[in-house]
């Protein structure tokens, strides 16, 4: 399934260019995402954050590929491998590292941790731990701006092992039915936790999997930012001018274990380090740049430069933040 990642272009075919600017700010984007989780698996292996932490690192281009074609308003909902969409959606780096190391100033004011971060002024709806359950959310989101009459469209992000869920379906059939302007974006980084797609669904083209409820969908390299972007257009365009919901299947690929605590014994070396040599999203980028003369070594190195500072910063903010006072155990919590 994942050939058509060989020749570095989307299955739908090559990609159009993007400007400088725009392979500037996805360059900078994706680089962000990448040195944070690297700080963050740093904190978690020094024990300063605890419980779940699932990195993002490898899978860069569909986030900033899909923020790049919404629009102030839209919403993003998640699952738990959620820091790169959080910093995408504009949320300060210090707020969410201080969140996973459950200090005061994280966004969820340190009790929500690495899985359960939210920023309503953002439009970011989480960060959701149980596995398939931000699919309905997101369809709700989606339900909401259609009953406004605002025009916004809900991004709603799931895995391939989510895929599965019978919820999801249940969500397909009300979006379509109402013609809900939802974008459903399955990261499919190929294995569910430790089991290849390939051993756990019956069809693994998952672009297809709305097909019975009349769910029109679309692969897509999700390694390509540029590919992402164009798809993600499409597919918001579609689900904006009221035709109902889109499915985007992103054949991305994560560098690191499901989790911190997983060993990833499952697969080689050596896929890994193919996926990492032939197709890495940001290393993609910046052989771009530096091929059509829009940017120098220098440059590119000013920008990792000003993002290690910031992800450097946030790292300091989240292990010299106050913990919670105890008090916070009795604040939002639901009571029936």
């Amino acid at each position: 399934m994942f050939d058509d990642l060989s020749n570095g272009t989307s299955p739908k075919g090559n990609p159009p260019e993007l400007s400088r600017d725009e392979e500037l700010h996805a360059y900078r984007e994706m680089l962000l995402i990448r040195r944070f989780e690297e700080k963050a698996g740093q904190l978690y292996g020094m024990g300063q954050i605890g419980g779940f932490c699932h990195l993002y690192i490898g899978q860069e281009a569909v986030v900033v590929g899909m923020q790049m074609a919404v629009r102030e308003g839209d919403q993003v909902i998640t699952a738990y491998r959620d820091h790169g969409h959080m910093l995408v959606c504009g949320m300060d780096p210090k707020g969410v590292m201080a969140e996973l190391t459950g200090r005061r100033g994280g966004y969820s004011r340190g009790k929500g941790g690495s899985m359960h971060m939210f920023s309503v002024e953002k439009n970011f709806f989480g960060g959701h731990g149980i596995v398939g359950a931000q699919v309905p959310l997101g369809t709700g989101l989606a339900f909401a701006n259609k009953y406004r009459g605002n025009g916004n469209v809900s991004l709603t992000y799931y895995g391939d092992g989510a895929a599965n869920q019978g919820q999801v379906y249940e969500a397909f059939n009300m979006a379509e039915l109402w013609k809900l302007p939802v974008v459903y974006v399955v990261e499919n980084n190929k294995y569910g936790m430790g089991t290849s797609i390939n051993r756990a669904s019956a069809l693994t083209n998952l672009s297809q999997r709305g097909a019975s409820f009349n769910i029109p969908g679309r692969q897509v390299d999700g390694m390509d930012v540029r590919a992402v972007k164009e798809a993600g257009e499409e597919a918001v365009d579609w689900a904006r001018s009221g035709k109902g919901p889109y499915i985007l299947e992103m054949l991305t690929y994560r560098y690191r274990g499901h989790s911190m605590s997983d060993p990833a014994k499952y697969r080689s070396k050596e896929e890994v380090d193919k996926m990492r040599h032939e197709h890495d999203p940001i290393e993609m980028v910046r052989q771009r740049l530096i091929a059509s003369g829009r940017a120098t070594e220098d440059d590119l190195k000013a920008i990792d430069k000003e993002i290690r500072a910031i992800v450097n910063e946030a790292a300091e903010f989240a292990q010299t933040d106050p913990e919670p006072d105890v008090a916070e155990l009795y604040t939002d919590v639901v009571r029936v």
